[in-house]
């Protein structure tokens, strides 16, 4: 049997236990030295370089005249879809559509604080947004509904995917079906690192971006934080991650069921079952090697890989209570409350980017169109960070307006703090310097 790593939480030290908490990105070192020419290249060389990196890194037989997905093959990715695949993708883009719609924000609020002051908010779609579609562990339509809806609800007028090219040169044909359902028009054959530099700096097939969102691999990662200075890299999207925490109401069974979603990904991924019970952990145990023998040689390899190694497994736990303090100190990216009661538990979240709750909400269903976005921020960044969403399409403006009654009582207060504050031009712009002009 495949060895699963398996953790009793209480027998860790400090140190053990922090060690739970790293991602396969924690130290991309090793990938900022290789994507800094990557970058270079892209920049100084345009479409030759990105026709070079396809040939080089993505195995593709590509020209410059192909970077650019055409119309006919759009027309033909309809046609080499299944009928009950462009369905479900038309179900999930209803559902994320109807959720964005409700998370969009009026474009503009004013309230008035006091009389005669009123102060809001405005809010503008960003100009130009290049949206990243992962290809290399797989084939990944459900991303492209996710970052297109929310963009196109939001009103991006510019907006564009980068994808990996299949070997052939073109594009996987659902990734083209998504797109076009979702509205987005443009897509490009560029991915890795390469994809990251075309959007910022732009070639001559390739516009530019003011911003960049989606997942990828370390390598993107790597080449977002490097270009994060010119171009928006949008919330820290990383290698899938998960945590199942489960509670003495279910069956281990269905703990492993749902552990495996994330954890087959890729080799990079990170997925643990949380749980206080070992009756749940041993039946989970027990029954991985049933789910594994009912999934593809290649799934079996990354999940194992993840489950056996430093970024996956079962963590046992002493009570409910410190399996719910893990779940916040590790600030996933996926997590399920696998319970009976599931609401239970919920008030005490307060680190996680998607919760997930009961048996019949497994991370299949959230990824593929139950409504949320399932780009995420992993690598514990959801302390402070939360799902994509419309507002990360749009940029939003301080509005402020004061009438001429209530104007000489925020200029007396604002003549205070600025002579306190030692700005005198702050001071002179509110003073009887004023007066003049206003009565002109």
């Amino acid at each position: 049997m495949t060895k699963v790593s398996f953790h009793e939480l209480a027998t860790l030290d400090v140190a053990a236990r922090e060690a739970l908490f790293k991602r396969s990105e924690a130290d991309l070192t090793s990938f900022i030295d290789r994507v800094k020419p990557i970058i270079e290249a892209v920049k100084s060389e345009g479409d030759a370089a990105l026709v070079r990196f396809a040939r080089d890194l993505d195995k593709a037989d590509l020209d410059a005249s192909r970077l650019k997905a055409s119309e006919a093959e759009f027309g033909a990715a309809f046609k080499a879809v299944a009928p009950e695949v462009i369905e479900a993708i038309r179900f999930g883009i209803d559902n994320i559509r109807v959720f964005h719609e409700e998370q969009k924000p009026e474009p503009m609020w004013l309230k008035e604080t006091r009389p005669g002051g009123f102060a809001g908010d405005r809010f503008t779609p960003i100009k130009s947004v290049a949206l990243y579609i992962p290809r290399g562990k797989g084939a990944f339509p459900s991303v492209t509904m996710m970052t297109a809806v929310p963009a196109v609800v939001a009103g991006v007028p510019n907006l564009s995917i980068v994808t990996p090219p299949t070997p052939d040169g073109g594009v996987d044909a659902a990734t083209l079906v998504a797109a076009r359902l979702a509205g987005v028009e443009t897509v490009y054959k560029v991915g890795g690192a390469q994809a990251v530099a075309a959007v910022t700096f732009g070639t001559e097939t390739v516009k530019p971006a003011l911003k960049i969102v989606g997942p990828g691999s370390p390598w993107v990662v790597a080449a977002k934080r490097l270009l994060s200075g010119i171009i928006d890299a949008g919330l820290p999207a990383g290698p899938s991650e998960s945590l199942i925490f489960a509670d003495d109401t279910v069956h281990g069974g269905l703990a492993a069921l749902d552990l495996l979603i994330e954890a087959e990904h890729g080799p990079d991924s990170s997925a643990y079952l949380v749980t206080h019970s070992r009756r749940v952990a041993e039946e989970a145990l027990a029954a991985l090697p049933q789910h594994w023998a009912k999934m593809t040689e290649q799934r079996v390899a990354f999940s194992q890989t993840v489950l056996g190694g430093p970024y996956g497994g079962i963590v046992l736990t002493p009570s409910v209570e410190e399996s719910i303090r893990f779940v916040n100190d590790y600030a996933p990216e996926h997590l399920e409350i696998l319970s009976t009661d599931p609401f239970s538990h919920l008030g005490q979240i307060t680190d996680a980017s998607e919760i997930l709750m009961g048996p019949y909400t497994p991370c299949s269903i959230a990824n593929f169109g139950l409504g949320p976005n399932a780009v995420l921020p992993t690598s514990r960044w959801a302390r402070t960070w939360g799902p994509l969403s419309v507002n990360d399409f749009m940029k939003r403006s301080s509005v402020g307006y004061v009438t001429a009654g209530a104007y000489p009582d925020y200029a007396r207060h604002a003549r205070t703090l600025a002579q306190y504050e030692g700005f005198s031009s702050h001071y002179n712009a509110v003073s009887d310097m004023r007066d003049p002009y206003l009565k002109g």
